[in-house]
């Protein structure tokens, strides 16, 4: 089990122990302000483990971050010690992603809980990278719900459900998912896949997020964007490596030794708008 004390020490959580919504959106909200979303371990070619006892030596002993999977079965053992319901779901990612593209496989986890003083469920994920959501989302489909940085809401067709983003453009879909529940070894292929494969983009690219209640911040392979509610994006180039491992540093919260950070930098494309796609294999 991962230890609630070192868990809440390193997200800054001070507040009951209990099983309530409260409870539920303050881990949520401190979860994504503190701990990264980054896919490191991938680019380097290292696919994650998932055991929890390497998820509290990566994600709390030495401060760094992860993806999907190691973000939500975190989460998860959380919540289940502290008595809330969680049921372990798969989706498949359609953010970004024209309406007539092909369906993609699931690769993505989220979480599905009951807390004791609240009727009905909510989703929660503190692990979708490109556009992290810090609140868990009441699972009553097209009520739209206010984030620190804009408006969600959950669609419904069928047994299909959606995760949307409210964009300038309109609603947005982020991932689609059902209600089938998954147990921890069913996301071990998914793991190897998205974090070993060629075809995997998380192992040609730097993805990496960090939302407080006041900046949403991302560095996706060279280029830093920070957005502020309300404000134009601010968009750069990382310039150096110096640079770069201060991005690390004051944006994200991560200390690499130097050998790391080093290979790292060499393996980030850079000068790119788009992420590199490796080709169909």
């Amino acid at each position: 089990m991962i230890r609630l004390d070192t868990y809440f020490q390193r997200i800054g959580y001070a507040g009951p122990r209990a099983a309530t919504l409260e409870v539920l959106q303050d881990l949520c909200a401190l979860h994504c302000d503190r701990i990264a979303y980054e896919n490191i371990d991938p680019l380097l070619g290292t696919g994650p483990t998932l055991a929890l006892a390497a998820l509290q030596t990566k994600l709390i002993e030495q401060g760094r971050g992860g993806y999907c999977y190691e973000h939500n079965l975190l989460l998860k053992d959380v919540l289940l010690q502290l008595g809330m319901q969680v049921t372990a779901l798969a989706a498949r990612v359609v953010w970004m992603q024209p309406p007539a593209a092909p369906p993609r496989a699931r690769s993505h986890m989220l979480l599905k809980v009951e807390v004791a003083d609240q009727d009905g469920a909510y989703i929660a994920d503190v692990g979708f990278g490109g556009h992290r959501v810090n609140l868990p989302l009441r699972f009553t489909p097209d009520l739209p719900q206010r984030s620190s940085d804009g408006q969600l809401r959950i669609t419904n067709e069928g047994d299909e459900y959606t995760v949307e983003s409210l964009l300038p453009a309109g609603w947005a879909p982020m991932y689609r998912f059902t209600l089938q529940p998954q147990l921890d070894i069913d996301y071990e292929p998914l793991n190897w896949f998205t974090g070993t494969h060629p075809g995997s983009i998380f192992c040609h690219n730097l993805l990496m997020e960090r939302l407080t209640p006041q900046l949403r911040t991302g560095l996706f392979n060279d280029r830093l964007i920070r957005r502020r509610p309300g404000e134009p994006p601010q968009v750069r180039r990382i310039a150096s490596q110096a640079d770069f491992e201060a991005v690390l540093i004051e944006q994200f919260e991560l200390h690499l030794p130097q050998a790391v950070l080093g290979r790292l930098y060499e393996r980030v494309p850079k000068g790119l708008d788009q992420f590199v796609v490796p080709a169909a294999t």
